[in-house]
Formats: C-alpha cells, sequence, structure tokens
C-alpha cells in the first residue's frame, strides 16, 4: 500500500483569543487530502519556531508542550501504522476519526446493505420490481448467516471486506446453501458487489476487492419452441377456455417478445401507428425503463381482436385478459402435456421464442431483435436468441449461389 502521509505542526493564528494566544494544530495529508485536528494546546505566536514546528525557549511550559507534541506526533504514526497492519485503509478522515475517539462512526456492512433494500422497497414500481427487491432481501440473509458461519459475528467493518472475504462466501454459497454455480456467482458477483460498488462511490472503500475475482457464470440452454411447437398451441382444441385464454396470450408474447409484466401492463393507449402506417406497440419495459416498439404481426393483432371485449379487459382498461404469472406458469404446464410438448412451459419462454424462432430465424437482424426485446446490450440478446443449424445451413446455401452465380473461386 503505497502512500505519501506527511505530519505538520502549526499555530493557527486566525484563531487567536482575548488574550493574544493562538491554538497549535496538527495537519496531516495522506495522498494530496488534508485534515487538521486541534492539540488543545495554546501559545503567543511569537513563540512558535514554524521551523522546528516547537515552541523557543527552555521555560518548564516551553519543555512540557513540546513533549507533549513529540508524544502526540508518535501516537499519529503509530496508529497509522497499526491501521495498515489491520489491513484498514488509512485515510485522512479514518485516521482523524480514530485519534479524536470517533472510531464508532465507522461504516459496517450489514446496515449499508439494510438501508440499500429499504431505499430499494420504497422504489417499488417505480424503479425496481418486487422480485428484484426479494434477490437483495435473500442476498442480505445469506450474507448475515455467512457472517455468524465464518466469524462469529452480526457484523463487519466494511475496510475489512477483501478478496479473501469473497472467496469465502462463494464458498459458503456453494457448499451451505448448496447453490449452483450461477445462483452463487449471483449472489456474490451482481447483489452483494452492487452494495460493494455504492461503498467505493461514496468514498467508504478505496479498493475494489473485487478487482480479483474471478468466478464467472456458466452458459446456459435457453429453452424456446420451435415452429412445430407452436402450431401445436396454435391448433389445439382447448375444451378449457381458461387454458385457450392463457395459450393465447403466451402466444401473443411469442409475437412480440414482452416479458410477462410487460404484456400485463398494455393498453389500448401502448397501440398506436408507426412510421410504416401499420400498428405499433410502444412501451417501456418496467425492469429497465428502456424504449421496446415493436410492429405488431398479424397474429399478435388477432389475439388482441379476440379479447377487446372481454369482461377483464373492460373493467380495468388492459389490452389482454392475463392472469397472476404463477397461474400463467401453473396452467402452461398443463398445456404443454396436452399438447405434448416435452418441455417446460413457463411465460419467459416466449420471450426466448420471439428472439430465436419467430425473429432472428427468420432472418430479422439480431439489432432490430435487440431494440424490439428493449434490450441496453446486444450481448444480452445474444443469451436470449439462438442461431440454429437451420438458420446456418439457410445462410450458408446463400452464400453458395452467391458464389455459383459469380462463377469465382472453383477449382
Amino acid at each position: 500500500m503505497n502512500k505519501t502521509f506527511n505530519l505538520l505542526f502549526y499555530v493557527k493564528k486566525s484563531k487567536t483569543n482575548s488574550e493574544g494566544q493562538s491554538p497549535i494544530y496538527m495537519r496531516i495529508t495522506i495522498d494530496g487530502k488534508i485534515c487538521e485536528i486541534s492539540t488543545k494546546r495554546h501559545i503567543l505566536p511569537t513563540r512558535w519556531n514554524s521551523q522546528s514546528q516547537k515552541v523557543a525557549g527552555s521555560s518548564e511550559e516551553s519543555r512540557s508542550i513540546n513533549f507533549y507534541l513529540k508524544s502526540l506526533e508518535q501516537k499519529v504514526y503509530d496508529t497509522y501504522h497499526q491501521m495498515i497492519r489491520d489491513k484498514e485503509t488509512p485515510t485522512c478522515e479514518a485516521l482523524k476519526n480514530k485519534l479524536i475517539g470517533k472510531d464508532d462512526c465507522k461504516r459496517t456492512l450489514i446496515p449499508i446493505f439494510n438501508d440499500h433494500n429499504n431505499r430499494m422497497k420504497k422504489l417499488i414500481g417505480q424503479e425496481f420490481a418486487q422480485g428484484t427487491l426479494e434477490r437483495y432481501n435473500i442476498t442480505l440473509q445469506h450474507t448475515q448467516q455467512f457472517l455468524k458461519w465464518k466469524y462469529n459475528t452480526t457484523d463487519i467493518d466494511i475496510l475489512k471486506i477483501d478478496l479473501a472475504f469473497l472467496n469465502d462466501f462463494e464458498f459458503y454459497l456453494r457448499t451451505e446453501k448448496s447453490c449452483s454455480n450461477n445462483t452463487a456467482v449471483k449472489y456474490v458477483k451482481k447483489n452483494f458487489g452492487k452494495i460493494i460498488r455504492n461503498c467505493i462511490a461514496n468514498g467508504w472503500i478505496t479498493k475494489d476487492p473485487f478487482l480479483n475475482y474471478k468466478s464467472s457464470f456458466d452458459e446456459v440452454t435457453r429453452t424456446f419452441l420451435t415452429e412445430e411447437e407452436i402450431e401445436k398451441l396454435f391448433n389445439k382444441d382447448f375444451k378449457n377456455e381458461r387454458l385457450s385464454q392463457v395459450r393465447y396470450i403466451f402466444l401473443f408474447s411469442c409475437f412480440t417478445g414482452l416479458a410477462y409484466i410487460d404484456t400485463q401492463n398494455l393498453t389500448h393507449k401502448n397501440i398506436r401507428v408507426g412510421l410504416d402506417g401499420n400498428k405499433w406497440i410502444f412501451t417501456n419495459r418496467q425492469k429497465t425503463k428502456t424504449a421496446s416498439n415493436i410492429p405488431l404481426l398479424p397474429q399478435a393483432e388477432e389475439i388482441i381482436k379476440k379479447y377487446r371485449n372481454h369482461p377483464t379487459c373492460l373493467n380495468n382498461g388492459k389490452l389482454l385478459p392475463i392472469l397472476s404469472n404463477q397461474k400463467m406458469n401453473c396452467y402452461l404446464k398443463e398445456i404443454a402435456d396436452l399438447c405434448e410438448i416435452d418441455k417446460e412451459l413457463t411465460y419467459h419462454i416466449a420471450r426466448h421464442t420471439s428472439a430465436t424462432t419467430i425473429t432472428l430465424s427468420n432472418g430479422v437482424p439480431i439489432e432490430s431483435v435487440s431494440k424490439m426485446l428493449g434490450h441496453k446490450n446486444i450481448k444480452t440478446t445474444q443469451h436470449y436468441a439462438k442461431i440454429l443449424d437451420q438458420k446456418v445451413s439457410e445462410d450458408m446455401s446463400n452464400l453458395k449461389m452467391v458464389f455459383k452465380n459469380k462463377g469465382k473461386m472453383e477449382i
């Protein structure tokens, strides 16, 4: 830890009292940042030797003050080096707090984590979803249990969180909590990592403990429906109207790429004429607040017309009579069985199906797919949309025709 450290004693003439005496101050400088501490000693400014930083003369008072200043200087250096030995970051503020007995104001992890979650709770529906808060609450619970398991304590100074802490936390999640690789890494890197990033942004931590953290996510194979499976859903004659309704709303998301919550929030005001003269969906994703503008395919438009006069839609002004996410997923599992689709069907699969089978496999560029899905980063789209072998075959067949027509590069 390379730190520039300097200590200076001086007389502060701007605070001269009625008796003409000025206080002696101690100025600490660490990496260019300065803090000042009063020594609680006063002298006449004429008696101060600024070059030697002590009181001039050999009187009993001079010797007493100079001895005190020397002892204080030693205390500063001892405290500074002790902080380094304790792997604390010796900032001006932290060193000053220790010297004046305010070390109890040091910041600890759990109150910071609680404050983050409490703030997030107040922003549910505005900036965050309920599910996001639940993940941070679970991460907080895991953190508290880890502190008890590893350190037999209920809290820890944030300055003591280092790479070893992170690796031990991940090990705890994998072993004691039986978390999979991706779940453990998500708790540590994403959720716990946000708390640490907030601490760094506020200047409470100067060194990022994640700097050499190496764990990464395993690639997950995303489930999506094929064209044949989509046809099965369209053509199945359900005797139960509720199953039929769930089927059509799921298919609506397959042909629009909208997530459950964004589909649930749709009203007729979201349907407007686009620049091409056709109907589009204009909305903002609840999760990311990014725009998601989607041209309506005929299949999706027909589903909207089908439920235009549904009692639920008329009563709440929504575009579709969508059930709760839990009920939708429950019915979708039953629908998959009835349609002989050997996949664990959930509502979110519709979004992957839209990205892969409906758009990308039919020649829609991934940049357009990304914009319609409302992704901020095209890498996110690549996790959703998979280029199928069939699409690769078609693209290469087209390339073969290009070479054939050019009549070049023949052996």
